[in-house]
């Protein structure tokens, strides 16, 4: 399928994606969906109540649908047991059985796990561990084989995203106000490792780099950022394409890409192999460092050159104050996460050569404003749902393959 990228994106960064399905099972907001391996197929849930078990085969579409008794919010399916946990707007999470070839659906069990609406869950065979978060301000874990609560966490925001790793038994909870809690795990117990700040609105998305330890996050502020988990030296990250907020994040270890999706419908890959430099902070001062003339703030320094004040910019490559006539110059600054035109100061500008404008990401209009998107990177295919109510599924073999 071929589809025009938006005018500010270049051609030749042009993702390849190929839509082989258009599902349009619901009647409301697809809140989630995942692809059922083997299958060709996606299992969803919205908020008419629905969850529909959509397979695609060769003779054309076949629908299963279940009726939960409220809004379903999240979705979490294991693959390898064929498990399926379902968060609902009553703070329940249902789990369920699938069949061997995914045309029968039953109920196992109940979890009374929140007090308020789901919005986001994991599971984790390893630990036997079913990981929730709520509107509630909890972040709550199952003993999924005995259906028994371990614990309970509570945030000083409304929790809103929600990560794993296995290994560490880390659990990272993003909140509304923009932070990200790192907290261990241990049985029934926890110990509060750190919060991280740096996203200006809510935390939207989460995603582990487990080979690196790089913890990903996607902001309703359209900024990524990448932190250094494993360096232990607070090295942070910044990647900036998209237009609006972030509503998904997948990190591939394979391919060393990040993908992400948002509500301005485009989808990127970000090459996480390149060597990638830190965001620099932004210097706060009474002068422009440039040209020495005082800010509008600076009163006194305002009177004394008898000028009026300026207004202060920030250059992104070296993070100084300047006045707007000393940052005259805009310029991408891909290894900075910079994928679109940024203001530069004049002096940065002028060291700045072809090969650092060099684009890092390729994007793809996905043609619907994504709620939610799922990759099952074995059979390079990727599934989004959106506001539009509608799910489609993708071959995105392109996207793995450098691009060619």
């Amino acid at each position: 399928m071929s589809t025009e990228i938006k005018s500010f994106y270049q051609k030749t960064n042009q993702a390849k994606m190929q839509l082989l399905s258009r599902l349009e099972q619901h009647q409301d907001v697809v809140n989630a969906a995942a692809i059922i391996p083997g299958h060709d197929g996606v299992i969803s849930v919205s908020e008419d109540k629905f969850g529909s078990n959509v397979i695609q085969a060769l003779t054309g579409l076949q629908c299963l649908m279940f009726f939960l008794v409220c809004h379903e919010n999240s979705l979490y399916l294991y693959k390898l047991t064929k498990r399926l946990f379902v968060g609902l707007e009553n703070g329940y999470i249902s789990e369920f059985s699938l069949s061997e070839d995914f045309n029968r659906i039953k109920l196992i069990k109940n979890y009374a796990a929140h007090q308020n609406k789901i919005k986001a869950l994991l599971f984790s065979l390893d630990t036997e561990w079913l990981l929730s978060i709520g509107r509630d301000k909890y972040f709550i874990w199952h003993c999924s084989e005995r259906g028994q609560r371990l614990g309970a966490y509570f945030c000083q925001h409304i929790c809103t995203a929600l990560q794993f790793d296995h290994q560490s038994k880390n659990a990272f909870i993003g909140d509304s106000n923009g932070h990200i809690e790192m907290i261990k795990l241990e049985n029934n117990t926890y110990k509060p490792i750190t919060t991280l700040k740096g996203h200006l609105a809510s935390v939207r998305c989460l995603a582990w780099d487990s080979v690196n330890q790089l913890l990903f996050s996607g902001g309703a502020d359209k900024v990524i950022i990448c932190w250094d988990i494993g360096g232990k030296k607070g090295t942070v990250y910044e990647l900036q394409g998209h237009q609006n907020a972030i509503t998904s994040l997948y990190f591939s270890n394979i391919n060393r890409q990040l993908i992400s999706s948002s509500e301005d419908y485009m989808i990127i890959t970000w090459d996480m192999s390149c060597q990638r430099k830190e965001t620099p902070e932004w210097i706060e001062s009474d002068f422009c460092q440039r040209c020495q003339r005082p800010f509008f703030w600076n009163i006194k320094a305002m009177y004394n050159q008898k000028t009026l004040g300026y207004r202060q910019h920030h250059c992104r490559l070296c993070g100084k104050a300047i006045c707007d006539d000393c940052s005259s110059n805009r310029s991408t600054l891909p290894r900075y996460g910079y994928e679109f035109p940024v203001r530069v100061c004049n002096d940065c500008f002028v060291t700045i050569t072809e090969a650092d404008r060099v684009s890092l990401a390729k994007f793809y209009d996905s043609k619907h404003c994504i709620t939610h998107m799922n990759i099952d990177e074995a059979h390079q295919l990727m599934v989004t749902s959106g506001f539009d109510r509608v799910i489609k599924l993708w071959d995105i073999s392109g996207l793995f393959n450098n691009g060619s």
